[in-house]
């Protein structure tokens, strides 16, 4: 601790050290050293008295361990017929028993009987029995002595005691030998542990507690100090009082002088004779002298010292209720009166050039920000203030360079004390025609001029005669002008007036004046920028959004779109009709504001309606759409400032939302790629938000976790709301808040997709948007199913006629007699290619709609391709045929299988197609693709 912390000793550690000493828990002080010393004796005496007691203990632990052993080695060896056993054939079959026997019963851990020469007869572990014991048995053996021993060995350390077995003719015949295993000596000693831990800490817990006390009467004497810190304390505080500018007198309980310092001294008069004296003695101003004798506290008294003012403070020197002496403080004040109003006044000049950096410019707003610049002038530096700037200004567009153009301009704000002003209003024309008014040598100066007499200022006055007689009649008396500059270039000006205010304008308001309009040029330029960077963003975005939906029968849709106030953003909708009636609606998302974040929408907006051709499912799409941002991103992050350009143009934080509606079976599938789900407003009025599984957003690629697309069954007159989080999500709101205030909003039956959208941006939208929000609401249709035709076709050329004949049917009662023969043609080819190529089930659909759909649909996912047969060729015409007769045609490719779909335009005066003579329908079932 002391290396690491000698580099940083003035730091704050250092300064919480000394705090301690001063509040003697430090070791430093004198309380803090005994209670330290004491704390540390009596954690000795306590750990030695623990150490001796212990192994006082342990060895008398040992020492009960050999006597007991040996009492239970001498009793067994002694007694009767254990020497006859020994030379007996089996001595373990007639002693085992009795070994073990006596060993629970007198609680030792081992008895073993040995011959001789040191073999087990019987042991307390059979499998010892027959080996011999280790160690040194001599001393029984030969010497016929009983002994105890510490043993160490195997099988187990042990306080033994071994015993010579005599038989009647006095001849060692074996040896008996029992003991206490040291394992279990040293658990005996560690269960006293506890007990004597416990007594320890008590003892600790007494002795510490007693030298607190001592320390803590030490401490009030010394007041935590030691002797140095002492010494050291009263060498300061004779330095740092003689020192001081500030006058200092300590007066004592009876109002005599007990201290006065070389400043008190200086300010009062005083001399060093003088202590002891009565206050009344010292020739003070009688005001002084009657304070000082009160008693009572003051603060910042004037009081008079010959031809001086001192500001006069006084505090007792004890608490309240006790007789106490005081302390009076003084410092001169005389020049000081004399700075007093110049300094309330640069005081004040600076008090509001920090409230003009923090009001003015809040908005990115260029005329709320010339408004903030009046607003924050008035009425602290000027009575009246009037901002003008130029057109372009006010349009976004940059200033125009050249000093003729700046002599016109536009009134933007005005503020003032009183609303019954002569200035002209915000929005006139102000000119600068005269060259020698203040306003316009100003801006041919670059720089704030001051006309402190307005009746003076004949420039002026000729501008406008009738003007100017109106504002001296109204008052106006001072005039500072100062042109708004910024990056050099003027883009306006502002007018400052004083009325009510006798003091006119000085020469020491140009410096303030400049600074305030310099800040507030600055935010006026940026506001500026901003605009225009909104209005080009503003004018992409929209330019890059469907301007009128494309006309289809599957939903009833409504839309909204609001750019962000602080900046347009990323957010898109489409409506794409797909081949069979159906209608893909989509919402998206781009991270970011500013015209990269519209010129990716484009770009994105783009490669939906592009992956949407190709008629594939949701997810299928989305992972199509997130391949293609990947690639796009990872091709800007090459070269040396690559990933530089793809942080700030990539695509990467994208979401979208891509739904597709067949109003057909009325199924909904829909998948998310990291954007909020849509709303589901049933007909009578019930509010879901279906669960889908989110996705990544793009860019961040599949991985392990692919696209799901959830799939909806929707009746007719449901309402489906798609919307990006700008729509939720504000300052004072979270998205939980958003979704329930959307649910209640949504809960509204019998509302037109055009007043669900005005309900929910009535309920949701705030004054200032953070965030761009687009909103989508499509109320479903579903087709008739008398509109709707479908067959089963058997896998043979015969099953074609009769199909192809009853679709004729068909349309005759649709009233389509005048498609029968082109749809006929085109089920033929199609149907014709399923039996041939395809595999079961083979299905034929018809769909009535704006168009016939004719819709072909088998097992096979191989696609026919449209190529040109040459004349020779028997085949090869039938999909060409097809492209000839339809509107359009195309294959879609399910789960299993494919669809072949072609669309017939609907109307009686529409005229067929010139196309090669063909066959009979018959024939063209012959006919090969």
């Amino acid at each position: 601790m002391t290396a690491r912390g000698g580099a940083g000793a003035k730091g704050p550690g250092a300064r919480g050290k000394r705090s301690g000493e001063r509040d003697g828990t430090g070791l430093r002080s004198v309380a803090g050293q005994v209670f330290a010393l004491e704390a540390l004796i009596a954690l000795l005496v306590i750990a030695a008295a623990v150490f001796v007691t212990f192994y006082q203990a342990r060895n008398d632990t040992e020492r009960d361990a050999r006597v007991r052993s040996l009492a239970v080695a001498e009793a067994f060896a002694k007694a009767p017929g254990v020497d006859a056993a020994l030379v007996a054939p089996d001595p373990t079959a007639e002693l085992q028993k009795r070994a073990e026997e006596t060993r629970r019963a007198t609680g030792v851990d081992f008895i073993a009987v040995l011959s001789p020469d040191g073999v087990r007869y019987t042991d307390s572990q059979p499998e010892l029995i027959g080996r011999k014991a280790t160690g040194d048995l001599n001393r029984a053996v030969v010497d016929g002595e009983s002994y105890t021993e510490l043993f160490r060995g195997a099988p187990n350390d042990a306080v033994r005691a071994v015993v010579p077995v005599v038989n009647d003719q006095g001849k060692i015949v074996g040896m008996v030998t029992s003991g206490v295993e040291v394992e279990n000596i040293t658990d005996a000693v560690q269960e006293r542990l506890p007990l004597l831990i416990g007594a320890a800490g008590g003892a600790l817990v007494l002795a510490v507690g007693g030298a607190a006390l001592v320390s803590r009467r030490l401490r009030r004497q010394t007041h935590g100090l030691g002797p140095a810190e002492m010494t050291r304390m009263k060498e300061h505080h004779e330095a740092v009082l003689h020192a001081v500018r500030e006058g200092v007198l300590i007066v004592g309980p009876d109002r005599r002088l007990l201290l006065a310092n070389d400043e008190a001294r200086r300010l009062l008069g005083l001399t060093a004779d003088m202590e002891r004296q009565h206050v009344s003695e010292l020739g003070l101003d009688a005001r002084t002298v009657e304070l000082l004798e009160s008693g009572r506290s003051a603060t910042d008294e004037v009081h008079r010292a010959g031809d001086r003012l001192l500001a006069v403070s006084v505090r007792p020197t004890l608490p309240a209720g006790r007789e106490s002496g005081c302390v009076m403080t003084m410092r001169d004040t005389t020049e000081l009166a004399a700075l007093t109003g110049r300094a309330a006044v640069a005081r004040g000049r600076l008090q509001l050039l920090y409230e003009a950096g923090v009001r003015i410019g809040t908005t990115l707003e260029v005329v709320r920000t010339a408004e903030e610049l009046a607003e924050v002038a008035v009425p602290r530096f000027a009575d009246f203030a009037t901002v003008e700037l130029l057109e372009p200004v006010l349009r976004g567009e940059e200033p125009p360079p050249s000093s003729p153009a700046t002599t016109e301009m536009r009134r933007t704000a005005l503020s003032g004390l009183r609303p019954d002003q002569p200035l002209q209003p915000v929005g006139d024309t102000i000119r600068f025609d005269v060259p020698s008014t203040p306003m316009a040598t100003a801006l041919s100066a670059g720089h704030a001029m001051v006309q402190a007499e307005l009746a003076s200022a004949e420039g002026w006055r000729e501008q406008d005669p009738e003007g100017a007689a109106q504002a001296l009649a109204y008052g106006m008396h001072s005039l500072l002008t100062v042109p708004l500059l910024a990056r050099g270039v003027v883009l306006g000006m502002a007018n400052f007036w004083r009325a009510d205010t006798p003091e006119p304008f000085g020469e020491e308001d140009l410096s303030f004046a400049e600074e305030l309009a310099a800040r507030a040029a600055v935010a006026i330029d940026n506001a500026r920028r901003f605009t225009r960077e909104h209005a080009m963003a503003v004018t992409l975005q929209r330019s890059l959004l469907p301007r009128v939906l494309p006309e289809q029968s599957a939903v009833e849709v409504a839309y909204r779109y609001l750019p962000a106030k602080a900046g347009v953003g990323g957010d898109w909708f489409d409506v794409i009709p797909l081949p069979g009636a159906r209608v893909a609606l989509v919402v998206g998302d781009v991270v970011g504001h500013g015209l990269h974040a519209a010129a990716t929408m484009g770009r994105l907006r783009t490669a939906v309606h592009n992956f949407s051709t190709l008629d594939v499912p949701p997810d299928e799409l989305l992972g199509h759409l997130d391949e293609l941002t990947g690639r796009i991103d990872d091709r800007e992050s090459e070269g040396q400032d690559g990933e530089a350009r793809r942080r700030e143009e990539g695509i990467t934080g994208a979401t979208c939302l891509y739904a597709i509606y067949d109003p057909a079976s009325g199924r909904c599938t829909v998948a998310s790629a990291g954007h909020p789900g849509p709303a589901l407003v049933w007909p009578d009025g019930r509010v879901e938000f279906p669960e889908l599984s989110p996705g990544l957003p793009l860019g961040l690629g599949l991985g392990d976790a692919p696209f799901e697309a959830t799939e909806l069954l929707l009746p007719e007159g449901s309402k489906l709301v798609l919307f990006t989080d700008g729509l939720l999500e504000d300052r004072g709101r979270d998205l939980d808040t958003g979704l329930g205030l959307l649910r209640s909003t949504l809960a509204r039956p019998d509302r037109s997709p055009e007043q669900t959208c005005a309900d929910a941006l009535a309920t949701l939208l705030s004054p200032t948007p953070r965030d761009d929000i687009a909103l989508l609401v499509a109320r479903t249709r579903l087709l008739d199913r008398e509109r709707i035709a479908e067959w089963e076709v058997a896998r043979h050329p015969s099953a074609v006629s009769p199909v192809r004949n009853a679709a004729a049917a068909k349309l005759s009662e649709w009233g389509l007699d005048g498609l029968a023969f082109t749809a006929e043609l085109v089920l033929s080819e199609l149907i014709t290619n399923a039996v041939r190529y395809g595999a079961d089930p083979v299905r034929v659909r018809l769909l009535h709609d704006r168009t016939l759909i004719c819709e072909v649909s088998d097992g096979s996912s191989t696609s026919p391709h449209l190529r040109h047969a040459a004349a020779t060729d028997e085949g090869g015409r039938g999909l060409y045929l097809v492209a000839q007769y339809a509107e359009r045609w195309g294959t879609r490719y399910g789960r299993r299988g494919k669809t072949i779909w072609a669309e017939l335009r609907v109307g009686a005066d529409d005229a067929e197609p010139v196309v090669p003579a063909v066959p009979d329908l018959d024939a063209l079932e012959d006919l090969a693709w």
